[in-house]
């Protein structure tokens, strides 16, 4: 039977309760116990798979084809647990269920309300597979006082009350600001969030205050006495210089502790943080550094490509080498030099994002990379562009597009159509897409396995010939195109395993260029990088021995 932990927000949204939630469970994993996260988003969309990038940052894919907020990759980087589509729901996927069981007659002719049906629908979600771990973490999104999440809170009220005393907790995550006109950190926003969290019938156990000065002794005194907390629960969190120095720094402070000592866990076990000291140890001392250009869409906004960041971190960390990503608009390429822009990188990678915007400007990107023999890294549409790029530049073939962008423009624009929607076979099932379709709908999501080339470049990164990489895309290449593309010296070293959809291209007479059309970055970890990761990394330290 699982204890549960329900970590909360107060005062400001983006304290980082999603990262003090990761960094908790590698904590206890430390120490020897089991464990799941989840997340609990008050949002009215059913998922964030149809938000923009610039709306709510990047979408983490499941192995099971669910699409999730960002902070269940935060969750699997720090354990390494695999998310699953029942560690995540929203208030749209709630009340969606809510009343497809109205409709069914599920509730018979009951009038349906917030308390108990919505409510008892939350509580469900908690309790899937509860048996499995020693501690479920559960975050709540957004912050106590939105309106949107007091289902959500009355829900973990009543969850807390269905167990018996001493099976679940609360830790609350607020903000300790920094006066500086006064010099002085005042505490009395943290006092108001933890009285409104009181009034709805919640009172934290542990409390997790951000701030950017040392907080006193007395105001953690001061803290403990007027939100009726334990001092020792009172942990402070500050700024840190790499967020994998968290499950460390927290440590340091007692949150682990503090955890335990509210279940009444005692003697607890004594962690060993060896895996968490070496990844800072790298961290810090980095024998060498590599520049990478990454050519993409929605680079105003860092969430926007989280997994990418973190991935690039962690081949640096298993290269023991500092990547210094430096984040360029594909637009700015599409009526510029591309070399002007490019020159002095070690490396270049191209990630994945919807629609005609910015393409043309990866497409020169790809093609600078293979003309200049830099390391190359294409993931999703950045596969899609290299593809697109060596049918016209290296076959001839002129006007070579994608179904994606024919008809954006409301006229048919390209010759040849390299790649479009396909059907694809999901354990007995033929999915079929169309343009018309939902947009989550037209997606291939979750976890598919390829069959690598043998003696190709990615089989001997792999190690070994077959994988399972998870997906987020609606457009294939067109397998009809394989052998004119390959004698041009495009390889296809990665195929699904029924031989129908490319899954992986490289360039023969290339040191390192390799397109995947699957997302590599959301199976990487700091203490365990992905392959192509690691082997990116590692080529564009190589490249900058030549520079």
């Amino acid at each position: 039977m699982a204890r549960f932990v329900f970590i909360t927000g107060g005062v400001v949204s983006s304290l980082g309760k999603g990262l003090t939630s990761a960094a908790l469970g590698a904590l206890l994993q430390a120490r020897g116990y089991s464990v799941r996260l989840r997340k609990l988003d008050p949002y009215l969309n059913v998922d964030p798979g149809t938000m923009s990038p610039f709306e709510h940052g990047e979408v983490f894919v499941t192995d099971d084809g669910a699409e999730t907020d960002l902070d269940l990759g935060h969750y699997e980087r720090f354990t390494g647990v695999a998310a699953r589509k029942t560690d995540s729901i929203s208030s749209g996927r709630v009340y969606q269920n809510v009343l497809d069981k109205e409709r069914r007659g599920d509730y018979l002719g009951k009038t349906i309300q917030v308390i108990p049906h919505v409510t008892n629908e939350i509580k469900d979600f908690i309790r899937i597979d509860e048996d499995d771990v020693d501690f479920m973490l559960c975050e709540i999104g957004g912050t106590v006082g939105d309106i949107e999440a007091l289902p959500f809170f009355e829900a973990i009220r009543q969850f807390s009350q269905d167990k018996p005393r001493g099976e679940c907790i609360f830790m609350h995550l607020t903000l300790i600001p920094y006066l500086a006109a006064s010099g002085e950190l005042k505490t009395k926003p943290t006092q108001h969030s933890v009285k409104e969290l009181r009034a709805i019938g919640i009172a934290p156990d542990v409390l997790v205050c951000r701030a950017e000065h040392p907080i006193p002794e007395g105001e953690r005194d001061k803290i403990a006495l007027f939100c009726n907390v334990r001092k020792e629960a009172v942990i402070p969190a500050y700024d840190l210089a790499s967020i994998y120095e968290a499950p460390l720094a927290f440590h340091g402070v007692g949150l682990d502790q503090a955890v335990l000592d509210a279940f009444q866990i005692a003697p607890a076990p004594r962690p060993d943080l060896r895996v968490w000291r070496d990844v800072f140890d790298r961290i810090e001392n980095p024998e060498g550094e590599v520049r990478v250009a990454v050519v993409g869409k929605y680079t105003q906004l860092d969430d926007a490509y989280k997994s990418i960041r973190e991935a690039l971190t962690h081949g640096g960390i298993a290269n023991r080498v500092k990547v210094r990503a430096e984040w360029l608009d594909a637009e700015v390429f599409a009526t510029s030099d591309a070399a002007s822009k490019l020159d002095g990188y070690h490396a270049i990678l191209v990630p994945g994002g919807f629609g005609e915007r910015g393409t043309e400007g990866k497409m020169k990107a790809a093609q600078f990379a293979r003309e200049r023999k830099i390391p190359y890294l294409g993931i999703c549409l950045g596969m899609q562009m290299a593809v697109i790029e060596a049918a016209r530049n290296l076959c001839g073939i002129n006007n070579a597009g994608s179904e994606e962008f024919d008809t954006e423009k409301g006229e048919k624009r390209f010759d040849h159509i390299v790649y479009h929607m396909k059907e694809w076979t999901e354990g007995n099932r033929t999915i079929k897409r169309t343009a018309d379709d939902d947009k989550g709908g037209t997606m291939r999501l979750g976890a598919y396995d390829a069959t690598l080339k043998a003696g190709s470049q990615v089989e001997e990164i792999y190690g070994t010939p077959t994988i399972s990489e998870r997906h987020r895309h609606r457009y294939e290449v067109d397998i009809s195109y394989k052998q004119q593309l390959e004698q041009c010296g495009l390889t296809f070293s990665g195929l699904s395993p029924d031989g129908k959809l490319p899954e992986i291209v490289e360039i023969d007479d290339h040191p390192w260029f390799i397109g995947v059309q699957f997302h590599p970055e959301l199976k990487s970890k700091p203490f365990d990088a992905h392959p192509l990761f690691e082997g990116f990394v590692k080529a564009a330290v190589a490249q900058s021995r030549l520079v």
